[in-house]
């Protein structure tokens, strides 16, 4: 499951409100089969689809490969939509013309789908089994809908992301903890050495900029590992959460990636990293409470140890 599904299970009333915007979008163009789909880089998957019965095979739920969708060319940086009247015609798709038969799509229209700060979400899109044309009114309703649901999408996230960072918070790891107590997984708590120094000499702007900088290596080494979660605790306390079971050896060398990555520094500022490591098993309940107070204890001996290294704790 992708960073973004997981999310999309707090959310509250999303199932509603997606349900709405279609049927706004319907109102709009009655003779569409209408979808809001979700993107990452290189997946889509459709969200919520229009109810009524067409020649347009799509169901909800389904993931495609993005270099297969229509949507590949939805352009996320301009938020301009995205036409096709002649879909059978455009030499853009001509590698996609063989699966645009099979489903029967003639015609389609992709509006972007963004969060307030630039965050790619996904597409409204409407498709036809007949060549159609979209008129500016329909397709400037349709950007003012989508807007509206964007502010929507970005109030849900609030709730769960640091407003420093932009990492994921306590509330959200708490969420996704309880998600995840039926398998195995990982916690790394890290703790930032010489944080403290960085403040007192060169301000609280200076700290805030390293956080950010901080979360910025933590996310992309996130996105490097598909089963990892980068989150923000507080302070310049991060966690990393492996959903996944695996050894203590395979364990070692991604702590060692963490640290290489959070080694580099301006010279002014004397930093290092410190990580405590636990491990939770899925055949037993434990509370995200202990866990964090398991990998904190390790992380004390990692300091105690000499800072700039890994524990893992051990019952």
């Amino acid at each position: 499951m992708s960073t973004i599904f997981q999310e999309l299970e707090t959310y509250k009333n999303f199932d509603e409100l997606a349900r709405d915007v279609l049927d706004l979008a319907k109102e709009i163009l009655p003779n569409q089969l209408i979808y809001i789909s979700s993107i990452s880089d290189t997946q889509q998957v459709i969200l919520k689809i229009s109810n009524e019965t067409t020649s347009i095979v799509a169901t909800e739920g389904i993931m495609l490969n993005l270099n297969d969708s229509i949507c590949r060319g939805i352009d996320f940086e301009k938020k301009q939509p995205l036409i096709y009247e002649k879909i059978l015609e455009e030499s853009s798709l001509a590698d996609l013309k063989n699966g645009l038969e099979k489903a029967n799509i003639k015609s389609y229209l992709g509006i972007p789908i963004s969060f307030v700060n630039g965050d790619k979400f996904g597409t409204l899109c409407a498709v036809n089994d007949e060549e159609h044309h979209f008129d500016d009114k329909s397709i400037n309703l349709l950007q003012r809908i989508v807007r509206m649901f964007s502010y929507y999408l970005d109030l849900e996230r609030v709730a769960y992301k640091d407003s420093l960072t932009n990492l994921y918070n306590r509330r959200y790891l708490s969420k996704f903890f309880e998600d995840q107590q039926e398998t195995e997984g990982w916690i790394f708590f890290l703790d930032l050495d010489g944080f403290k120094k960085v403040n007192d000499v060169h301000g609280h702007d200076a700290g805030d900029m390293v956080l950010e900088e901080v979360a910025l290596r933590l996310q992309t080494f996130a996105n490097a590992h598909p089963n990892a979660l980068a989150f923000r605790l507080g302070g310049d306390e991060f966690v990393i959460h492996f959903s996944h079971a695996s050894d203590i050896k395979k364990m070692s060398r991604l702590a060692e990636q963490v640290l290489e990555n959070l080694t580099i520094w301006d010279a002014n500022y004397q930093l290092s990293t410190s990580i405590g490591i636990a491990m939770y098993p899925g055949d037993y309940a434990i509370t995200l409470k202990t866990l964090l107070k398991n990998a904190d204890y390790a992380l004390n001996l990692a300091k105690a140890s000499g800072k700039n290294t890994y524990k893992f704790f051990e019952l």
